[in-house]
């Protein structure tokens, strides 16, 4: 199995580090889907991995949600196709989605504080609208209806 390579070259993992587990899946197929084991699980350690920078590691631990496993590796399931190979690409996809995702360093946010013209227009706002509600009352000796 050659290496497994991305578009970006920041998304590559050996093949080596990638483990497939084919097990049967429920869906289309007709009778080869109780027969052929065409849906797989790809498994990638990510606390071991040499392949991943620790900023990527962290971001990547982050964005694996319920993916992930207590012993820190990542299980990806593809049964979206009739075929082994077909379904083993998309996992290796989702995958390389998910690393070059955790590749891209946030930016950081600055705090900025309100400018002048938006509280103005805020204040002018709150006005408007005290006024209608203002009126909207009844006026009070009016009510013998």
């Amino acid at each position: 199995m050659e290496p497994y390579s991305g578009n970006d070259d920041r998304s590559r993992i050996p093949a080596g580090e990638l483990s497939f587990e084919f097990f049967r899946a429920s869906g289309p197929g007709g009778q080869n889907v109780n027969k052929v084991a065409t849906a797989v699980r790809l498994r990638f350690d990510v606390l071991r991995s040499p392949s991943l920078t620790e900023p990527q590691r962290a971001r990547l631990l982050r964005l694996a949600g319920h993916k992930l496993t207590g012993g820190g590796e990542l299980l990806i399931e593809s049964r979206r196709f009739r075929t082994q190979e077909a379904n083993r690409q998309a996992a290796i996809e989702r995958l390389e989605r998910l690393i070059v995702q955790a590749s891209v360093v946030p930016r950081v946010r600055r705090p900025t504080r309100p400018t002048l013209a938006s509280k103005k227009k805020r204040l002018e706002g709150k006005r408007t609208r005290s006024g209608l509600k203002t009126r909207r009352r009844s006026v009070a000796g009016s009510e013998d209806w």
